[in-house]
């Protein structure tokens, strides 16, 4: 019998049929803000901006939905970005010295309703060009590429050098014209002998082209020299002799003007004239932040609207400003310095480009940060900021936590949008989003789903995740709650909310600075930091935990409203002598009213001690209970009875790490050393004290082992039992709330189900009052306000190996999970079966197992440690539809493991049903950031400011759908859609089969 019992199970074609029509992976798409950004370029005539990174990623945003990702073979730092305008090409310089050239390009084409379109879009690189060691340039770093200008006939490409000479390629091979090349020794020879002085003229640090005159460029090297050179007659029509380090230079829209910046803080007019070769001084300069010393001005606009509108980033003065990321708009005596956060990496302005008009009128200034993306109105008075629609900085304050709540019903989303526009400033305006090329076509989304990131300085943002565009809705502060150091409360004249001194201060500072963005990455108290969330979206309760055991209870509101927060303090270890804690204090609730904007809004804060970090939190809002855990124990709180219901200590009588609270490492070494002597004393003692054992004793022992060995499966791992006296086994891991059968077979009722981290579950009958639990209430007659809610220690669960239990689930009488509260007593689910009996599913990190209830036997299990070798790190329940057949669905259990590989289940049989690789094992804090939908989709940090999104559904996809209509060389339009394929990277060797699609 034994030599069959591990055989492979043959595989079941319908079988595989029905895997194959629910799960698939697949990456779907890149929400939030592009880590380490280091480039910028802007297509005005379709409206597209892209950006680059050091990781060698190029990423093109249009309209919200409209995006393209490639990424170079090498992670080299992208420098420069190029687009062609109007047809869907762009060059990006790297790091290395090469040019890539990529192109929008249609694979494949479809037919919608009799018309063939183009099909799927993906970015692809075309072309490279490696500067050093091409025929015609000496291979060294004086050819280091400097900066590029793609001519207005995108049929060359002038690149500056860091020793001075500027190269022509001819687009689109990227092929050298070297009767083009100009060397920094040709354009010595036309100087002064005074100016010429010896010195070289130091690396191209600007090239333009002339507004009005094709052909003429431009060339401004670090030394101060610019020289506007005729490519057709390689011949200087004029030199420029300035003695100022040149960082940047601009042309004015008529040709007649350009403007240079300059190292010390300034810029000057220059004025271009037919007559003598020579120009000695600027028709004007200026040090705006001067007299003092003041940093360079690294890059200026010039933009003509009745009166001009010059911006430019840096300028400060050294000694009082140093340190600041500024940009500064001047337009007559309007004068604002935009202050940030972040480095300034580049900027631009969206305005009018037909040269038939007399001015620019730009409309926007698009600024990218090294940290976000911030654009200006530059329409409206006061210049205001536009909320954006994507590319918002998750990272805004560090993500701790997060939360994602799919099926959001149209009244409440309404009431968070609402909510989120009633905190919007009056520096915010609601024009149109000025990035606006391509069009979405992705199909309205079936439902909102919400995404919700808890934050280190105590906020909680809510996202909508419903499409492509993770765009911000609504932003909570839980600061307010308390009395913190750094209080906004406190000062009763903050100039946010008073206009009159706000400008009465721009007015008196110099430079008038305006902060700007929303990116701040300080805390001003690490307490603060949100650690779990749990919102209940049909009761519209919310439940946040955080770093100094503070556990809030919040209810929607739409109004704003002055209130004081009730306080309740739970002791969890009130039972325990000689406790010290040695930890951070806990957060002082403020003892005042303080003001609440419209949207969630405190209703009790309930403060546990010791004030630890708060591991798990569960919100039953249809019983009004709340259950949080720390690394001591758990308690349960009536939030609509302001009482505490239960409290219970999970320490180990050996943790005594936990119980002194955070201990230098110094201590924790020497601490750890005397338990590993202590363990092996002990071990020596059992073993002396096993050799003089009955024999019945060991037969019993021979017989344990012979068991345990059966029991193993020949490719299974051997587990060894986890210590019971681990400085953590009292971290509570999990919660589960749940209407079953814990006391018999024939009466359910409330339950509450918590896992720690030694492998221990505790079961608890509640009595709640107003919930029919099967039995008859013995009370009397006593009112339901004054009854409380009861917990009795039905059931205690110790895993063998003592693995910590990562999740808890109740499972009805067909084997599926318990719907949440509201949404069997509301029709909004189908009921559970409470015929047949229940089982509870207990997943820990080394195994997954079911067993039956009332009684806790064991059903059946999975050992997927030792099977496979990982530990389960994340677990969801999720509902899989069928991509083919409408009406077929499966419950799937979900495991994430330290490996970053996924692996599914059925249930409740707990057979394997197909594994997928998602992470990478090495990305640690991608695995501990991962978050499961209930239709089968989750995200994970890839970056401190980026999650992927990932589908492990074959039905459920939300990916790019969008077409671009590109300018092509005859004049004729073409349109490229994208179908529900993602837009990916491509790399083609073949430039002549590539540049047929031009």
């Amino acid at each position: 019998m034994m030599k069959f019992r591990f055989r492979r199970q043959s595989t079941d074609p319908q079988r595989e049929k029905i895997k194959q029509e629910l799960f698939a992976f697949k990456k779907t798409v890149e929400h939030g803000f592009p880590h380490q950004p280091s480039a910028l370029a802007f297509d005005p005539k379709l409206q597209l901006m892209a950006i680059g990174t050091k990781s060698g990623a190029i990423k093109i945003y249009g309209a919200p939905g409209v995006e393209f990702t490639g990424l170079h073979k090498d992670a080299t730092a992208v420098t420069q970005i190029l687009f062609l305008p109007g047809r869907g090409c762009l060059l990006s310089v790297l790091d290395d010295n090469t040019i890539h050239r990529w192109e929008l390009v249609a694979e494949s084409t479809r037919e919608v309703g009799g018309v063939k379109k183009e099909g799927v879009v993906s970015l692809r690189e075309v072309d490279s060009y490696s500067l050093p060691g091409r025929p015609g340039i000496e291979s060294s770093s004086a050819t280091r590429a400097t900066v590029l200008l793609l001519l207005k006939s995108c049929d060359l490409l002038c690149v500056g050098t860091e020793g001075g000479g500027v190269y022509v390629l001819e687009l689109p091979r990227l092929s050298l014209k070297e009767n083009q090349t100009l060397l920094q020794d040709h354009v010595t020879q036309s100087l002064p002998d005074d100016y010429r002085c010896g010195k070289s003229l130091g690396p191209v640090e600007s090239l333009q082209e002339h507004p009005q005159q094709a052909g003429k460029i431009l060339i401004g090297y670090s030394r101060g020299l610019v020289v506007l050179w005729d490519l057709s007659s390689r011949h200087a029509d004029q030199l420029f002799l300035g003695k100022q380090q040149l960082e940047s230079l601009v042309w004015e829209r008529s040709g007649n003007l350009f403007v240079s910046s300059h190292n010390d803080g300034g810029y000057s007019v220059w004025a271009v004239t037919n007559g003598n070769i020579y120009n000695h001084q600027p028709v004007s300069s200026t040090i705006p932040y001067g007299p003092f010393p003041c940093k360079a001005i690294t890059k200026i606009l010039w933009r003509t609207t009745h009166s001009p509108v010059i911006l430019y980033s840096g300028g400060m003065p050294r000694a009082s400003y140093g340190d600041r990321h500024c940009l500064t708009i001047q337009q007559d005596k309007e004068h604002v310095t935009l202050d940030f956060t972040s480095r300034v990496i580049d900027f631009f302005t969206v305005h009018n480009m037909d040269n038939d008009k007399e001015f620019d009128d730009p409309s926007a200034l698009v600024v990218l940060l090294e940290e976000e993306l911030v654009v200006i109105d530059l329409l409206t008075p006061g210049w205001p900021s536009l909320p954006t629609p994507y590319l918002a900085p998750l990272h805004s304050s560090a993500i701790t936590c997060s939360c994602h709540v799919t099926n959001v019903s149209t009244k409440l989303w309404e009431r968070l949008i609402n909510a989120g526009k009633a905190q919007q400033s009056r520096r915010h305006t609601h024009r149109k989003w000025p990035i606006c090329g391509g069009k979405s076509l992705a199909p309205p989304p079936r439902q909102q789903e919400l995404l919700l990131t808890g934050h280190e300085d105590g906020t909680v943002r809510f996202w909508d995740a419903s499409g492509v565009a993770l765009t911000p809705l609504y932003k909570l502060s839980t600061a307010n709650v308390f009395h913190t150091d750094c209080d906004p409360i406190d000062d009763p004249h903050d100039p946010c909310d008073d206009p009159d001194m706000q400008q009465q201060e721009e007015e008196e500072e110099w430079p008038p600075f305006r902060k700007v963005g929303c990116f701040d990455p300080y805390s001003d108290d690490p307490r603060l930091g949100i650690q779990k969330i749990s919102l209940c979206k049909y009761s519209n309760k919310l439940v946040v935990a955080g770093t100094a055991g503070q556990v809030i209870v919040l209810g929607l509101n739409d109004e704003r409203s002055d209130h004081l927060v009730d306080v309740s303090v739970m002791d969890l270890l009130q039972d325990r002598e000689g406790f010290t804690w040695k930890g951070h204090d806990r957060l002082e609730p403020r003892l005042k009213p303080a003001p609440f904007l419209p949207g969630f809004q405190p209703l009790v804060l309930l403060q546990c001690l010791p004030p630890a970090s708060v591991t798990a939190v569960a919100l039953h809002a249809e019983w009004n209970l709340v259950a949080f855990g720390t690394s001591h124990g758990f308690g349960l709180f009536d939030y609509h009875r302001r009482n505490a219901v239960l409290a219970r200590c999970t320490l180990h009588p050996n943790d005594s790490l936990a119980m002194e609270g955070p201990l230098s490492r110094v201590k924790s070494l020497k601490k750890s050393l005397r338990q590993s002597f202590r363990r092996i004393r002990k071990s020596r003692v059992s073993g002396k004290k096993r050799a003089v054992i009955t024999t019945t004793s060991k037969v019993q022992e021979a017989n344990a082992a012979l068991a345990e060995q059966e029991e193993v499966a020949p490719v299974q791992r051997r587990i060894e039992p986890r210590s019971a006296d681990d400085s953590l086994s009292g971290v509570v891991r999990c919660f589960c709330f749940a209407d079953t059968f814990l006391r018999d077979g024939t009466h359910h009722g409330p339950t509450l189900w918590a896992g720690t981290n030694s492998g221990s579950v505790y079961a608890y009958a509640l009595e709640v009052p107003g919930v029919d639990s099967g039995r008859t209430c013995e009370r009397g007659g006593a009112s339901e306000s004054s009854m409380c809610v009861e917990a009795v220690l039905g059931k205690e669960i110790q895993l063998m190996h003592r693995a910590p239990v990562v999740s808890i689930c109740v499972l009805d009488g067909r084997g599926k999970p318990l719907p949440d509260p509201y949404e069997a007593s509301q029709d909004l689910s189908i009921a559970p079966d409470m015929t047949n009996a229940h089982s509870v599913l207990i997943a820990s990190e080394e195994q997954l197992k079911v067993f039956s209830l009332p009684k806790v036997s064991a059903k059946t299990k999975f050992k997927l440690t030792a099977h496979e070798g990982c530990r389960v790190r994340k677990v969801a329940l999720v509902l899989f539809s069928s991509a083919v057949q409408e009406d077929y669905s499966e419950h799937t259990l979900v495991c994430l493991t330290n490996m970053g590989d996924m692996h599914l289940f059925n249930m409740p049989g707990l057979r394997p049903q197909v594994r997928f690789d998602c992470i990478r094992k090495e990305d640690i804090s991608g695995i501990a950031s991962c978050v499961f939908t209930k239709n089968g989709q989750g995200f994970y940090l890839i970056s401190p400011s980026e999650y992927e999104r990932f589908s492990l559904s074959a039905k459920v996809l939300i990916k790019p759908q969008c077409s671009v209509q590109l300018l092509r060389h005859l004049g004729h339009i073409k349109i490229l859609d994208s179908s529900l394929q993602a837009s990916t990277l491509v790399v083609m060797g073949d430039v002549n089969v590539a540049s047929k699609s031009l």
